[in-house]
């Protein structure tokens, strides 16, 4: 009991995350995409969304509590100087310490989040990917640097519109497949963004190169 409540004090505190997986890499979707990154991937999540592609990661039971300096420790072993923090939903959790840490080491760092919940931390880059299962709050929209909707039917077009009225005026708007619909997708997007060029096509392109 003793153990567990050490444990749930460093995650409160930051000093711990639930970590599922961290591996260097190519950013494969978004702004960011083709370009050298850390990532931290941490478990965690009570969003649900159905096409969720890391389903493994929603209970934050099973992956370890890990010392955020450890994480840190691996990250900056490694030539690109970019950290994008994932999940799971990385926001349940406190980001102040990890960020602080990285970026004192002179490395950016790049948040993807649904932003069901308060963000925390210090970041340089913010990919905002609302879920209709529980809506972003009010004051991610204008913190976000990118706006990612993931496309699975027509309908989310509409509902892509109604997330890029929220977000402020430099926000950058993406669109992208969900992967098990790509091929019925693709043309819809296409023909989307040529039709309103606010917007650029997201693909995963990790998932072309196979690389995670």
């Amino acid at each position: 009991m003793e153990t567990q409540q050490k444990d749930k004090t460093l995650l409160e505190q930051g000093l711990e995350l639930p970590l599922m997986e961290e591996f260097y890499t190519i950013q494969g979707e978004g702004f960011h995409s083709g370009k050298p990154a850390y990532f931290i991937r941490v478990g965690g999540c009570d969003v649900g969304c159905h096409w969720c592609d890391v389903k493994e990661s929603w209970d934050a039971a099973l992956h370890p509590a890990t010392s955020v300096d450890a994480i840190v420790a691996n990250a900056i072993r490694y030539p690109g100087k970019a950290v994008v923090v994932t999940g799971g939903e990385p926001s349940m959790y406190n980001m102040n310490y990890i960020t602080s840490q990285l970026k004192s080491k002179g490395i950016q760092t790049f948040i993807e989040t649904s932003g069901a919940y308060q963000l925390t931390g210090e970041w340089d880059w913010v990919c905002l990917s609302p879920k209709k299962t529980s809506a972003p709050l009010p004051e991610n929209f204008t913190k976000a640097s990118e706006l990612k909707i993931i496309v699975f039917n027509k309908s989310d077009f509409e509902w892509a519109e109604k997330n890029a009225h929220q977000v402020n005026k430099e926000c950058k708007l993406f669109l992208q497949p969900e992967w098990s619909r790509s091929n019925e997708m693709m043309p819809l997007i296409v023909e989307y963004v040529m039709t309103n060029p606010k917007w650029n096509v997201s693909l995963q392109t990790h998932k072309y190169m196979n690389i995670p």
